[in-house]
């Protein structure tokens, strides 16, 4: 008998072989020029070799300004190319193991706030506590206007590159995310609802139209900031989830077409325990990492009572290590979600799927939770993980000197 993770999904007539999802994680590790380097080239690779279902691509920026470090990955018409070719060799390698060519989805962004110049939706005195900008930061209504067809060309370039399909991401603080935050902005993109959600909602729309019937369309949501209101979306202003805005906006995002919701919520650059419980280290959370997990299936299963035939993708599974495939095979039994996402495990052992469905997962090769591949991407390094891996464990090791 089969678990439930290795159960085919469908989805707006696109076959996932399994429910196991390689979230997307950013490795800072791209050409200057935005396309795929020998290491983002060599970690995609080993994504193929996963087994996993449906992997998710790392941020994508929609323009250079909006790009939150020099190496972020960046499809243009003339890189287009070599995006190609490593969606080929990942299908080859995946067939050349005897499984299904997983599904490959790109997320397009714009860093916002974490630009390499910030650009704010509005003054957030928690965030630039460790991050100061000034007035002259915040973006206009007329910049903002253009980004619909900025993200609707790297939509259309993600197409002739052969993903299938796109997640227009709004999460963890950047540009969209923050917007819907922007209770004290004034014009077309802040006060109230509508408006705070009028971008994120016109590139949806956008982005939909420009896609091919057979193409999915995907979002990554940071369903609450675990922020106090004015400063956070999906929270109360004593920092307690709130589902009255989210859940006006899941049912906008579904009427626009959003076929996949990939779940997460806080902000790691300001929460980094909320979405990413943490187990050892130098960093000391403010909560047991037990609050994370639980807010995470709460959330999960509140989307999936409201909205019961939209996909969704789980979240924080990397933190239970021993026992993370049987966390995820609860999760899908008891209808928490739809499908299971990995992210930090997927860096520390990529095989770690293939292992289990041949009986060899071996617990000692998981993730220790401990967050360095964060530190390396915030100390103005390539990321990866710096416990498993000889090379990313040296970079580290040159970091902390």
């Amino acid at each position: 008998m089969k678990h439930l993770s290795e159960q085919e999904l469908f989805i707006g007539g696109v076959r996932l072989s399994n429910r196991v999802v390689l979230q997307p994680m950013e490795g800072c590790d791209c050409n200057e020029d935005g396309s795929p380097s020998a290491l983002t080239v060599e970690k995609y690779r080993k994504a193929a070799n996963s087994g996993a279902g449906l992997i998710w691509f790392e941020a994508n920026a929609v323009c250079p300004e909006g790009r939150t470090n020099p190496r972020q990955m960046m499809l243009t018409k003339e890189n287009l190319p070599r995006f190609r070719k490593l969606l080929c060799e990942m299908r080859e390698l995946a067939h050349a193991q005897g499984g299904s060519a997983p599904v490959c989805i790109l997320q397009l962004t714009h860093s916002g706030r974490q630009s390499i110049v910030p650009m704010i939706a509005y003054r957030h005195p928690l965030y630039e506590e460790r991050r100061p900008v000034t007035d002259e930061n915040i973006v206009t209504d007329e910049y903002l206007d253009t980004l619909a067809q900025k993200y609707v060309a790297s939509a259309k370039l993600a197409m002739a590159a052969g993903f299938d399909g796109v997640d227009v991401k709004s999460c963890h603080g950047y540009l969209f995310q923050e917007l819907l935050s922007a209770f004290s902005r004034e014009g077309r993109y802040g006060g109230c609802m509508e408006n705070r959600a009028r971008l994120y909602l016109d590139c949806v729309r956008a982005v939909r139209r420009a896609l091919p019937a057979n193409r999915l369309l995907a979002t990554r949501l940071s369903v609450s900031d675990m922020l106090p209101k004015p400063y956070g979306f999906g929270t109360t202003e004593q920092n307690e989830l709130d589902f009255t805005e989210p859940d006006w906006l899941m049912e906008k995002l579904v009427a626009e077409g959003v076929q996949i919701l990939n779940v997460t919520v806080g902000n790691p650059y300001y929460n980094p325990h909320v979405n990413r419980p943490y187990r050892k280290g130098g960093y000391v959370a403010p909560e047991a990492p037990e609050v994370g997990l639980a807010r995470f299936e709460t959330v999960e299963k509140h989307i999936k009572e409201r909205f019961p035939a939209l996909p969704v993708v789980g979240s924080g599974l990397s933190y239970y290590r021993n026992y993370l495939m049987e966390q995820a095979e609860r999760q899908l039994e008891e209808g928490v979600c739809d499908l299971v996402g990995f992210g930090r495990i997927w860096l520390a052992y990529p095989e770690f799927y293939r292992d289990y469905q041949a009986g060899r997962f071996d617990p000692k090769k998981c993730c220790l939770a401990c967050s360095k591949c964060t530190e390396l991407m915030r100390g103005k390094r390539v990321s990866g993980c710096a416990v498993f891996c000889d090379y990313y464990r040296e970079l580290y090791k040159q970091m902390q000197s």
